[in-house]
């Protein structure tokens, strides 16, 4: 086997290896721990939290002269948030989309103004939702159109328990409204496409397993940053494709004040959460292909992120709330969907 395979088997192995880890925290290595903070996190971002932790402890031991251990724990969105609202004990949220703080907020473990607490609405960096297919792209997938095409097998994670799918679901939903159609036909898209749904997973990195490892599906909807880390690895086997118009997804952050009040941790966990928005938390967001906030960061990666028309939560569905309620609550829009699947 030569070097460049050997490489390229090392690489491929991090997808399948971090899926056996899913829900399990772990320590950040190679320091002794003074002081130790959980970080619930969704599905997608264990490999970006294993470049940021090191460097913020670095910066807080610079800072403070105090040590600080950061544990992790990954799942999909919604399931993570009502981990905590459980009794896990997390320090900090940092998840996808804003019900699932909201949660929180109703369950007065986090503050009911969580989004004025940091800037940009307590989101340090966004996304969006596009597609990874097959080399060559046989089935000419191009739009959210052809998701709904007969004999084309989706791959998206349960809107239920994950953001990702949750995303997706809306991103599909609000492409016919951007161009001028009706609920109807909006729901009569989206009921197609998850029709041709093979396998729902319950978060993000399981679903991209299925793609990649099981070699189930003809089209992975999922984060671009996740899409880009999969073409990084897998780049002989899959093509990316953009859609017209996608959604603007906010990952929204929060300081889980019942737990760091109860275990003094304040100071810690709500410099992690700064750290995000320095420079330095910026670069390496930037680098795993999230879009930054900082101006000087995005100009540096502007190569990175293809523009796209993103559509806001808030002026087409008016906001996380009510579209909880009337898309993903049960008895919602998803539910009817699905079980008429």
């Amino acid at each position: 086997m030569t070097q460049k395979s050997n490489k390229r088997n090392k690489r491929r192995t991090l997808i399948a290896t971090s899926l056996l880890a899913a829900a399990l925290p772990f320590a950040t290595p190679s320091y002794a721990a003074d002081t130790t903070i959980l970080n619930v996190s969704y599905d997608v971002m264990r490999e970006v939290f294993k470049d940021v932790n090191p460097a913020f402890i670095a910066d807080y031991k610079k800072k403070t002269g105090e040590t600080v251990t950061v544990n992790q724990a990954h799942g999909g969105s919604s399931k993570q948030a009502r981990s905590v609202a459980d009794g896990l004990e997390a320090s900090v949220v940092t998840l996808n989309q804003a019900n699932d703080v909201d949660l929180l907020a109703d369950r007065g473990l986090v503050a009911a103004d969580w989004k004025a607490k940091f800037p940009n609405n307590a989101a340090p960096f966004y996304s969006t939702v596009i597609y990874l297919v097959r080399k060559g792209n046989p089935k000419g997938i191009k739009d959210w159109t052809d998701l709904a095409k007969p004999g084309v097998k989706v791959i998206i994670p349960n809107p239920k328990t994950s953001g990702n799918g949750r995303y997706s679901y809306l991103a599909a939903w609000g492409s016919v409204l951007k161009k001028g159609g009706n609920e109807a036909q909006a729901r009569d898209l989206v009921g197609k496409i998850f029709k041709n749904v093979p396998v729902m997973d319950t978060g993000g990195r399981a679903a991209t397993t299925t793609f990649t490892q099981r070699q189930i599906g003809d089209v992975l909807v999922t984060f671009e940053n996740e899409v880009l880390l999969v073409k990084g690895e897998f780049g002989d086997q899959f093509d990316i494709v953009y859609p017209t118009t996608s959604i603007l997804a906010e990952s929204p952050v929060a300081v889980v004040d019942k737990v760091v009040d109860k275990r003094n941790l304040r100071k810690p966990a709500t410099a992690y959460l700064n750290f995000l928005y320095s420079e330095a938390g910026q670069e390496i967001l930037a680098k795993h292909h999230l879009r930054p906030r900082s101006d000087v960061v995005a100009k540096k990666y502007a190569a990175t992120f293809k523009p796209i028309t993103l559509l806001s939560v808030d002026d087409l569905f008016g906001g996380w709330r009510a579209l909880q309620k009337k898309h993903f609550d049960d008895g919602g829009e998803f539910d009817k969907i699905y079980d008429g699947k």
